[in-house]
């Protein structure tokens, strides 16, 4: 399971140390791409297949084009070096707006990388808000049994 919360510093190559605990689940190798929050995910090779497999099963509207083109066209394997870091591409970095320092989340079964003050504005908002968001979870979890 991927969980937690860590803050590092990208060097000078566009490269992300990502925490010890997640380092095992990669050595497969992972893929790497953009989300719509404005922020990079990464899947295991595993979990990027399940992913890939519900994209494929989207019937060919115009929409799920447009989303098939997002996905895909942001995706890169990529595998750890032997010193537990990624090599984030440039275009990704850039669309996430992540510089000097990124903070790493684990989503159990995928990572986020975030620009450290989007993130801190997504957490504000979350704790805002989450007397609210968990009401509408239990009330959804009622209505489905």
């Amino acid at each position: 399971m991927l969980l937690g919360e860590y803050s590092y510093k990208v060097d000078d190559k566009g490269r992300v140390p990502l925490p010890p605990k997640f380092r095992d689940e990669l050595q497969e190798g992972m893929v790497i791409t953009k989300n719509v929050d404005k922020c990079i995910r990464i899947y295991t090779v595993s979990e990027w297949e399940k992913v890939t497999a519900k994209i494929s099963a989207l019937p060919d509207t115009n929409d799920n084009r447009i989303y098939r083109r997002f996905a895909y066209s942001g995706a890169y394997p990529l595998e750890l070096d032997r010193t537990g870091r990624i090599a984030v591409p440039s275009i990704l970095r850039q669309f996430a707006g992540i510089g000097d320092d990124v903070v790493t989340i684990g989503q159990e079964r995928y990572i986020e990388l975030w620009n450290p003050e989007k993130w801190r504005d997504q957490t504000t908002a979350a704790n805002e808000n989450m007397w609210q968001i968990t009401e509408k979870l239990e009330s959804e979890q009622r209505n489905q049994r």
